[in-house]
Protein backbone atom coordinates (compact mmCIF):
# COMPACT_ATOMS: atom_id res chain seq x y z
CA UNK A 1 0.00 0.00 0.00
CA UNK A 2 1.47 3.67 -0.83
CA UNK A 3 2.33 5.72 1.88
CA UNK A 4 -0.60 8.00 3.02
CA UNK A 5 -0.19 12.16 2.96
CA UNK A 6 1.19 13.80 5.98
CA UNK A 7 -0.65 14.36 8.70
CA UNK A 8 -2.92 11.98 8.28
CA UNK A 9 -5.90 14.06 5.88
CA UNK A 10 -6.21 11.02 3.52
CA UNK A 11 -7.50 9.13 6.61
CA UNK A 12 -10.52 10.87 6.83
CA UNK A 13 -12.70 13.35 5.43
CA UNK A 14 -13.22 17.13 7.23
CA UNK A 15 -16.97 17.16 5.16
CA UNK A 16 -19.71 15.32 6.48
CA UNK A 17 -20.86 12.03 4.86
CA UNK A 18 -23.95 11.30 3.29
CA UNK A 19 -23.14 7.42 2.92
CA UNK A 20 -23.40 5.61 6.56
CA UNK A 21 -19.55 4.13 6.97
CA UNK A 22 -19.96 2.78 10.85
CA UNK A 23 -22.15 0.10 11.73
CA UNK A 24 -23.72 0.12 14.91
CA UNK A 25 -26.49 2.95 15.72
CA UNK A 26 -24.80 6.65 16.58
CA UNK A 27 -28.20 8.36 18.14
CA UNK A 28 -27.74 11.97 18.89
CA UNK A 29 -28.47 11.63 22.36
CA UNK A 30 -25.45 9.44 22.91
CA UNK A 31 -22.84 9.80 20.81
CA UNK A 32 -21.28 13.21 19.05
CA UNK A 33 -20.89 12.93 15.42
CA UNK A 34 -17.33 14.09 15.13
CA UNK A 35 -18.27 15.39 11.20
CA UNK A 36 -16.36 12.95 9.60
CA UNK A 37 -18.82 10.04 8.63
CA UNK A 38 -16.13 7.97 10.55
CA UNK A 39 -15.87 8.51 13.90
CA UNK A 40 -18.20 9.33 16.93
CA UNK A 41 -17.49 10.41 20.54
CA UNK A 42 -19.20 9.38 23.66
CA UNK A 43 -21.72 11.77 25.20
CA UNK A 44 -19.68 12.65 28.36
CA UNK A 45 -23.17 13.13 30.23
CA UNK A 46 -24.14 9.83 29.45
CA UNK A 47 -21.87 7.64 31.18
CA UNK A 48 -23.96 5.95 34.06
CA UNK A 49 -21.21 3.10 35.18
CA UNK A 50 -17.42 2.45 35.50
CA UNK A 51 -17.65 0.71 32.06
CA UNK A 52 -18.80 2.35 28.57
CA UNK A 53 -21.30 0.42 27.22
CA UNK A 54 -20.39 -0.60 23.63
CA UNK A 55 -23.38 0.90 21.85
CA UNK A 56 -22.03 4.06 23.12
CA UNK A 57 -18.08 3.73 23.36
CA UNK A 58 -16.53 5.72 20.92
CA UNK A 59 -15.81 4.97 17.18
CA UNK A 60 -12.77 6.22 15.46
CA UNK A 61 -11.98 5.06 12.15
CA UNK A 62 -9.46 5.44 9.43
CA UNK A 63 -12.16 3.85 6.44
CA UNK A 64 -15.30 2.64 6.51
CA UNK A 65 -15.92 -0.36 9.12
CA UNK A 66 -14.94 -3.51 7.30
CA UNK A 67 -17.85 -6.72 7.38
CA UNK A 68 -15.20 -9.88 7.74
CA UNK A 69 -16.20 -13.35 7.82
CA UNK A 70 -14.93 -15.53 10.78
CA UNK A 71 -14.72 -18.73 8.67
CA UNK A 72 -12.29 -17.26 6.00
CA UNK A 73 -10.33 -14.48 8.55
CA UNK A 74 -7.11 -16.12 9.49
CA UNK A 75 -3.70 -13.64 11.58
CA UNK A 76 -0.84 -14.31 10.03
CA UNK A 77 2.72 -13.89 12.06
CA UNK A 78 5.76 -13.38 10.27
CA UNK A 79 8.66 -11.21 9.69
CA UNK A 80 12.53 -11.45 10.34
CA UNK A 81 11.98 -11.11 13.86
CA UNK A 82 10.31 -14.97 14.29
CA UNK A 83 12.28 -18.24 13.92
CA UNK A 84 9.00 -19.06 11.88
CA UNK A 85 5.84 -17.57 10.26
CA UNK A 86 2.56 -19.30 11.92
CA UNK A 87 -1.13 -18.77 11.21
CA UNK A 88 -4.15 -18.88 13.28
CA UNK A 89 -7.89 -19.56 12.47
CA UNK A 90 -10.87 -17.44 14.62
CA UNK A 91 -11.39 -20.86 16.04
CA UNK A 92 -7.99 -21.69 16.97
CA UNK A 93 -7.59 -18.20 18.97
CA UNK A 94 -11.05 -19.67 21.04
CA UNK A 95 -10.04 -23.51 21.53
CA UNK A 96 -5.89 -23.41 21.85
CA UNK A 97 -4.91 -20.55 24.25
CA UNK A 98 -6.35 -19.64 27.70
CA UNK A 99 -8.40 -16.34 27.56
CA UNK A 100 -7.68 -13.82 29.83
CA UNK A 101 -9.59 -9.90 30.69
CA UNK A 102 -8.47 -6.83 31.33
CA UNK A 103 -10.10 -3.50 32.32
CA UNK A 104 -8.78 -0.97 30.12
CA UNK A 105 -9.39 2.93 28.70
CA UNK A 106 -8.71 3.57 25.07
CA UNK A 107 -8.02 6.93 24.32
CA UNK A 108 -8.13 8.56 20.76
CA UNK A 109 -4.76 11.40 21.22
CA UNK A 110 -6.97 13.73 18.95
CA UNK A 111 -9.49 13.62 21.86
CA UNK A 112 -10.42 17.36 22.60
CA UNK A 113 -8.62 18.50 19.89
CA UNK A 114 -11.63 20.91 18.99
CA UNK A 115 -10.70 22.73 22.52
CA UNK A 116 -7.03 22.72 21.78
CA UNK A 117 -7.70 24.71 18.83
CA UNK A 118 -9.97 27.51 21.06
CA UNK A 119 -6.69 27.62 22.83
CA UNK A 120 -4.09 28.53 20.80
CA UNK A 121 -6.68 30.54 18.44
CA UNK A 122 -6.26 27.94 15.40
CA UNK A 123 -7.24 25.16 12.93
CA UNK A 124 -5.86 21.59 13.02
CA UNK A 125 -6.12 18.96 10.72
CA UNK A 126 -7.41 15.46 11.53
CA UNK A 127 -10.60 14.95 13.51
CA UNK A 128 -12.58 17.64 15.42
CA UNK A 129 -13.01 15.83 18.69
CA UNK A 130 -14.94 17.56 21.35
CA UNK A 131 -14.26 15.52 24.76
CA UNK A 132 -15.92 12.01 23.86
CA UNK A 133 -13.14 10.00 22.51
CA UNK A 134 -12.20 8.24 25.31
CA UNK A 135 -13.72 4.69 26.84
CA UNK A 136 -13.16 1.79 29.47
CA UNK A 137 -14.24 -1.54 28.48
CA UNK A 138 -13.50 -4.87 29.95
CA UNK A 139 -11.72 -7.15 26.97
CA UNK A 140 -11.21 -10.39 26.76
CA UNK A 141 -8.77 -12.25 24.05
CA UNK A 142 -5.52 -14.49 23.86
CA UNK A 143 -2.33 -12.42 25.84
CA UNK A 144 -0.34 -11.30 22.41
CA UNK A 145 2.87 -13.23 24.14
CA UNK A 146 1.36 -16.46 23.78
CA UNK A 147 0.68 -16.04 20.43
CA UNK A 148 4.50 -15.20 19.64
CA UNK A 149 5.58 -17.25 21.49
CA UNK A 150 5.06 -20.16 18.94
CA UNK A 151 6.44 -18.40 16.46
CA UNK A 152 9.72 -18.09 18.38
CA UNK A 153 10.61 -14.63 18.62
CA UNK A 154 14.71 -14.21 17.50
CA UNK A 155 16.98 -12.82 20.17
CA UNK A 156 17.23 -9.65 18.47
CA UNK A 157 13.72 -9.16 17.90
CA UNK A 158 12.86 -5.58 18.50
CA UNK A 159 9.27 -4.51 17.01
CA UNK A 160 5.78 -6.05 16.58
CA UNK A 161 3.36 -4.12 14.46
CA UNK A 162 -0.31 -5.02 13.95
CA UNK A 163 -2.06 -4.73 10.63
CA UNK A 164 -5.76 -4.45 10.29
CA UNK A 165 -7.79 -5.51 6.93
CA UNK A 166 -9.56 -2.17 6.78
CA UNK A 167 -9.13 -0.58 3.32
CA UNK A 168 -6.10 1.40 4.71
CA UNK A 169 -4.19 -1.42 6.56
CA UNK A 170 -3.91 0.69 9.26
CA UNK A 171 -0.67 -0.36 11.52
CA UNK A 172 1.66 0.78 13.81
CA UNK A 173 4.38 -1.04 16.19
CA UNK A 174 5.53 -1.28 19.20
CA UNK A 175 8.17 -2.35 21.03
CA UNK A 176 8.65 -6.14 22.02
CA UNK A 177 8.83 -5.53 25.34
CA UNK A 178 5.41 -3.56 25.08
CA UNK A 179 4.05 -6.44 22.77
CA UNK A 180 5.07 -9.57 25.86
CA UNK A 181 3.54 -7.45 28.58
CA UNK A 182 0.81 -9.35 30.53
CA UNK A 183 -2.36 -6.87 29.46
CA UNK A 184 -1.30 -6.60 25.62
CA UNK A 185 -4.32 -8.98 24.40
CA UNK A 186 -5.70 -9.98 21.11
CA UNK A 187 -9.12 -9.28 21.99
CA UNK A 188 -11.93 -11.10 20.76
CA UNK A 189 -14.52 -9.82 23.71
CA UNK A 190 -16.19 -6.44 24.76
CA UNK A 191 -17.84 -6.14 27.76
CA UNK A 192 -18.83 -9.89 27.51
CA UNK A 193 -19.65 -10.10 24.24
CA UNK A 194 -18.15 -11.01 20.92
CA UNK A 195 -16.73 -7.66 19.56
CA UNK A 196 -18.92 -5.70 17.35
CA UNK A 197 -17.75 -5.13 13.94
CA UNK A 198 -16.97 -1.20 15.00
CA UNK A 199 -14.93 -2.71 17.27
CA UNK A 200 -12.53 -4.59 15.59
CA UNK A 201 -14.66 -8.03 14.99
CA UNK A 202 -12.82 -10.65 14.58
CA UNK A 203 -9.72 -9.21 16.41
CA UNK A 204 -8.10 -6.30 17.78
CA UNK A 205 -5.46 -5.42 19.61
CA UNK A 206 -4.96 -4.13 22.62
CA UNK A 207 -2.57 -1.36 24.00
CA UNK A 208 -2.94 -0.64 27.63
CA UNK A 209 -2.18 2.93 29.07
CA UNK A 210 -0.99 3.61 25.13
CA UNK A 211 -3.17 6.11 22.33
CA UNK A 212 -5.90 4.28 20.76
CA UNK A 213 -4.32 4.19 17.17
CA UNK A 214 -2.03 1.45 18.61
CA UNK A 215 -5.21 -0.69 19.51
CA UNK A 216 -5.10 -1.86 15.87
CA UNK A 217 -8.95 -3.07 14.48
CA UNK A 218 -9.49 -6.05 12.90
CA UNK A 219 -6.47 -7.47 12.70
CA UNK A 220 -4.91 -9.83 9.90
CA UNK A 221 -1.39 -9.90 10.34
CA UNK A 222 1.24 -9.24 13.02
CA UNK A 223 4.90 -8.41 11.61
CA UNK A 224 7.97 -9.04 14.39
CA UNK A 225 10.60 -6.94 13.01
CA UNK A 226 14.47 -6.96 13.88
CA UNK A 227 14.42 -3.47 12.72
CA UNK A 228 12.40 0.09 13.50
CA UNK A 229 9.67 -0.20 11.28
CA UNK A 230 8.44 3.37 10.36
CA UNK A 231 5.21 3.70 8.80
CA UNK A 232 2.50 6.90 8.38
CA UNK A 233 0.96 5.98 11.86
CA UNK A 234 4.37 6.60 13.88
CA UNK A 235 5.93 9.26 11.35
CA UNK A 236 3.54 11.12 9.57
CA UNK A 237 0.49 11.12 12.06
CA UNK A 238 0.17 9.77 15.97
CA UNK A 239 3.20 12.09 16.71
CA UNK A 240 4.07 15.35 18.09
CA UNK A 241 5.58 18.09 16.29
CA UNK A 242 6.35 20.81 18.39
CA UNK A 243 8.10 23.47 15.87
CA UNK A 244 5.69 25.69 13.84
CA UNK A 245 6.01 25.62 10.17
CA UNK A 246 8.14 28.76 8.54
CA UNK A 247 5.82 29.38 5.24
CA UNK A 248 9.09 27.80 2.90
CA UNK A 249 8.83 24.59 4.63
CA UNK A 250 6.71 22.10 2.67
CA UNK A 251 5.69 18.96 4.84
CA UNK A 252 7.42 16.65 2.61
CA UNK A 253 10.97 18.42 4.30
CA UNK A 254 9.55 19.43 7.99
CA UNK A 255 11.75 17.90 10.79
CA UNK A 256 10.03 14.09 11.92
CA UNK A 257 7.40 13.72 14.53
CA UNK A 258 8.36 12.41 18.10
CA UNK A 259 5.31 9.43 18.03
CA UNK A 260 2.98 9.13 20.56
CA UNK A 261 2.93 6.38 23.21
CA UNK A 262 1.44 6.73 26.26
CA UNK A 263 -1.51 9.51 27.03
CA UNK A 264 -0.83 12.42 29.06
CA UNK A 265 -2.96 12.47 32.76
CA UNK A 266 -6.16 14.07 31.93
CA UNK A 267 -9.77 14.49 33.51
CA UNK A 268 -13.56 14.49 32.21
CA UNK A 269 -16.60 16.22 34.00
CA UNK A 270 -19.76 14.44 33.02
CA UNK A 271 -21.80 17.18 32.26
CA UNK A 272 -23.00 18.80 28.86
CA UNK A 273 -21.06 22.06 27.69
CA UNK A 274 -22.50 24.03 28.87
CA UNK A 275 -24.11 22.35 31.51
CA UNK A 276 -27.10 23.92 33.21
CA UNK A 277 -27.84 22.38 37.24
CA UNK A 278 -30.93 23.70 39.54
CA UNK A 279 -29.52 25.59 42.95
CA UNK A 280 -29.01 23.82 46.03
CA UNK A 281 -26.84 20.15 46.26
CA UNK A 282 -25.79 19.03 43.61
CA UNK A 283 -22.90 15.83 43.31
CA UNK A 284 -20.65 16.73 40.34
CA UNK A 285 -19.06 13.80 38.79
CA UNK A 286 -16.29 12.78 36.09
CA UNK A 287 -13.52 10.58 34.99
CA UNK A 288 -9.60 10.52 35.51
CA UNK A 289 -7.11 8.77 32.96
CA UNK A 290 -3.20 8.54 33.18
CA UNK A 291 -2.23 6.34 30.16
CA UNK A 292 -0.08 3.67 31.71
CA UNK A 293 0.16 5.26 35.44
CA UNK A 294 -2.03 5.85 38.11
CA UNK A 295 -4.01 8.53 38.94
CA UNK A 296 -2.86 9.49 42.32
CA UNK A 297 -5.39 12.71 43.03
CA UNK A 298 -8.15 15.16 41.39
CA UNK A 299 -8.54 18.31 42.88
CA UNK A 300 -11.53 20.70 42.10
CA UNK A 301 -11.91 24.56 42.32
CA UNK A 302 -15.41 26.24 41.50
CA UNK A 303 -14.76 29.92 40.22
CA UNK A 304 -11.96 31.78 42.02
CA UNK A 305 -12.32 29.43 45.31
CA UNK A 306 -9.81 27.40 46.59
CA UNK A 307 -8.76 23.72 45.25
CA UNK A 308 -10.24 21.03 46.61
CA UNK A 309 -9.33 17.62 46.91
CA UNK A 310 -12.21 15.30 44.76
CA UNK A 311 -13.10 12.01 45.91
CA UNK A 312 -11.89 9.30 44.41
CA UNK A 313 -13.53 5.31 43.33
CA UNK A 314 -11.85 2.70 45.10
CA UNK A 315 -11.05 0.68 41.68
CA UNK A 316 -7.43 1.73 40.34
CA UNK A 317 -5.42 -0.11 38.07
CA UNK A 318 -2.88 1.10 35.05
CA UNK A 319 -4.47 1.66 32.11
CA UNK A 320 -7.98 2.50 33.28
CA UNK A 321 -9.87 5.57 34.51
CA UNK A 322 -10.88 6.47 37.82
CA UNK A 323 -14.56 8.39 38.59
CA UNK A 324 -13.93 11.10 40.79
CA UNK A 325 -16.96 13.30 42.40
CA UNK A 326 -17.77 16.10 44.83
CA UNK A 327 -20.23 17.70 46.19
CA UNK A 328 -21.35 21.39 45.45
CA UNK A 329 -23.60 23.37 46.95
CA UNK A 330 -24.79 25.43 43.55
CA UNK A 331 -25.72 29.03 43.85
CA UNK A 332 -27.47 30.60 41.21
CA UNK A 333 -25.83 32.29 38.40
CA UNK A 334 -22.82 31.43 35.83
CA UNK A 335 -20.52 29.14 37.39
CA UNK A 336 -16.99 27.75 35.57
CA UNK A 337 -15.80 24.20 37.62
CA UNK A 338 -12.00 23.57 36.94
CA UNK A 339 -10.54 20.21 37.62
CA UNK A 340 -7.47 19.04 37.60
CA UNK A 341 -5.47 15.56 38.08
CA UNK A 342 -2.43 14.21 39.57
CA UNK A 343 -0.50 10.86 38.19
CA UNK A 344 1.56 8.70 40.56
CA UNK A 345 4.69 10.27 38.74
CA UNK A 346 3.28 13.69 39.98
CA UNK A 347 2.46 14.99 37.05
CA UNK A 348 -0.48 17.19 37.30
CA UNK A 349 -2.21 18.71 34.23
CA UNK A 350 -0.90 22.01 32.86
CA UNK A 351 -2.91 25.32 32.75
CA UNK A 352 -2.04 25.38 29.08
CA UNK A 353 -1.59 22.53 26.76
CA UNK A 354 1.69 23.06 24.78
CA UNK A 355 1.32 23.78 20.90
CA UNK A 356 1.64 21.32 18.31
CA UNK A 357 0.97 21.11 14.75
CA UNK A 358 -1.23 18.02 14.45
CA UNK A 359 -3.15 19.15 17.54
CA UNK A 360 -2.78 16.03 19.72
CA UNK A 361 -2.99 15.18 23.71
CA UNK A 362 -4.92 18.52 24.58
CA UNK A 363 -5.29 17.77 28.60
CA UNK A 364 -5.25 21.22 29.74
CA UNK A 365 -7.12 22.15 33.18
CA UNK A 366 -10.49 23.41 31.43
CA UNK A 367 -13.18 25.82 32.54
CA UNK A 368 -16.18 24.12 32.32
CA UNK A 369 -19.50 26.22 31.83
CA UNK A 370 -22.42 25.47 34.01
CA UNK A 371 -25.11 27.50 34.58
CA UNK A 372 -27.10 27.44 37.67
CA UNK A 373 -31.00 27.96 37.61
CA UNK A 374 -34.53 27.14 39.19
CA UNK A 375 -36.22 24.95 37.01
CA UNK A 376 -32.85 23.84 34.53
CA UNK A 377 -31.14 20.34 35.01
CA UNK A 378 -28.16 18.62 33.06
CA UNK A 379 -30.70 16.23 31.59
CA UNK A 380 -28.51 13.01 32.46
CA UNK A 381 -28.89 9.86 33.39
CA UNK A 382 -29.14 9.95 37.09
CA UNK A 383 -30.16 11.17 40.25
CA UNK A 384 -27.52 14.17 40.63
CA UNK A 385 -27.98 14.56 44.25
CA UNK A 386 -26.84 10.42 45.08
CA UNK A 387 -23.64 9.28 45.66
CA UNK A 388 -22.94 6.17 44.22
Amino acid sequence: MADQPRHGTAYASAAPSTTRRVVKPTPTDLMEDAGTGLDYGTRPDRLPGFLTPVGRFFIRNHAPTPRLDPAAWTLRIEGDGVRRAVSYTYDDLWRRFPLTSVVRTLECAGNRRRLLCAEHGCRFEGVSWGRGAIGTAEWTGVRLRDLLKAAGLTDDACEVMPEGLDEVRARRPMPVAKALASDTLLALAMNGEVLPPDHGYPARVVVSGWLGAASIKWVGRIEVATRELRVPWNTDDYVLVPERHTPDQSAGHSEPGIPITSVPVASLVELPWPARLPPGPNVVRGRAFAGEHLIDAVHYRVDDGPWQAAEIGTRQETGAWVRWQFRWDAQPGDHAIRVRATDDRGRTQPERTSWNALGYCQHSVLAHPVHIGEGVGDGGLVDPNSLD
